[in-house]
This record gives C-alpha cells, structure tokens and sequence, in this order.
C-alpha cells in the first residue's frame, strides 16, 4: 500500500502584538513544528524588525527551526549563539524537549490563540521530580509492558527481550507489545499492565497522554 504524504501548515492570521518582546531576549533561537514553518517566517522578520538577532538552523530535518519528538537538532544546532527559544506551536511537549536538551528556557508563542507564555527552570524541575517519581513507581510494579515499535530508527526488539529477560529475573511479570503507531486508549486495553518500558523514541515517556511510562535508558537494571 502506498502512502501519500500532504502538507498541512496553518494560514490563519498571526497576532505579532501578542508577543511581548520585551520580555524575549536579544539573541533568540527559534523552533517551530511543520505546520507552522510558513508562519515562522513571518514571526521571524517581526522580530527581526524589532532588533532581536534570530538563530535558526537544522540538522536532520528538511526545514530549519524543525523539531520532532525524538529530534531537538534544530535547537542544539545554535544553542551556543541563543541566550533562550523561543518555540512557535502548540502544547508543551516540544519545549519541554527543547528546555531540557539545552538547559535554557523557551518561550511559547502560540500563532492560533495568540497565547505568549513562558517554559522556565521550575517547569524543568517539576518534570525532574515526576521522573523520580514514575522511576519508584516503575520498581514497585509487578506486571511490565515493554514497547516496541516497528517504525524505521525505532526498532529495539533484541533490546525488548534483554529488559523482559532481566525483569524476570527480578521477579517480575514482563510482557512484550509491538506496535506501529502508539495511541494512548490502546494502551487502556491492557488493564493488568502496572507500567511500561518505552524502547521506541524516548520522547513517549514525556508525552502527557502516555501514563506510566519509563524510558529504556532510564532503566538500572
């Protein structure tokens, strides 16, 4: 079966007085998602226009700025010239990447609702302290669902099977799903998983949707 790939950018009207520039540094460093690369430039001749130095570059993707949930190379690539981000999307998923691959704080600026808003240090560390928390939860569990996707890049199979292996030892109950595209309400189908071990893009951990979830590479085992 073929697949047919369409891009969808928004095309609605951008509300540049929203941002408040004064509370963005001088040298930014800009990220966006593909659905507002179009808008992206716009914001950034705005800002340009308003003497902020802008950073923009990538490495991976086809477009500069662009991040994924597994690729922050946009950002890593000018983190040494930008004093923070600021992100054009929506949600907190992609900075909270961002924030927590460069150390540096993100502004969100949201071309849809106007919103202007601020990913700091403290959002870091909350997220910091939800990670040990998901870790003593993860050691106490019994039942473990161990992820693994088939999507190019992200197949960890023999990995799977080395974590089941050294969970039963442990005396655990370790099981293994393979999946193509993993959605959340799929995951509520197996009621007896106490929590799960993610060996696809480490970013599904961080997915607010994606609930009791560990990243393999956190794991000491």
């Amino acid at each position: 079966m073929k697949a047919i790939f369409i891009p969808t950018q928004y095309t609605g009207k951008v509300e540049f007085d929203k941002i408040k520039l004064d509370k963005l540094p001088k040298k930014l460093g800009i990220v966006t998602t593909a659905q507002f690369q179009n808008k992206t430039k716009e914001i950034i001749q705005y800002l340009k226009n308003n003497n902020k130095e802008i950073f923009i570059d990538k490495i991976k993707q086809k477009n500069e700025g662009q991040l994924l949930g597994c690729d922050q190379g946009a950002a890593l690539k000018v983190q040494g010239k930008a004093d923070a981000f600021l992100y054009i999307g929506s949600g907190d998923f992609h900075p909270l990447g961002v924030a927590m691959s460069t150390n540096k704080e993100v502004y969100l600026f949201n071309p849809v609702t106007g919103i202007f808003s601020k990913f700091g240090k403290n959002e870091i560390e909350k997220y910091k302290k939800q990670k040990k928390v998901n870790y003593i939860k993860f050691l106490s569990a019994e039942n473990i669902g161990i992820m693994v996707s088939i999507k190019p890049g992200q197949y960890s199979y023999k990995k799977a099977v080395e974590i089941r292996d050294k969970l039963e030892k442990r005396g655990k109950n370790a099981f293994i799903f393979v999946f193509d595209t993993l959605d959340a309400a799929e995951m509520q189908n197996f009621p007896f998983i106490d929590f799960w071990v993610n060996t696809a893009c480490p970013r599904i951990a961080d997915d607010k949707d994606k609930k009791n979830v560990i990243d393999m590479n956190e794991l000491e085992l």
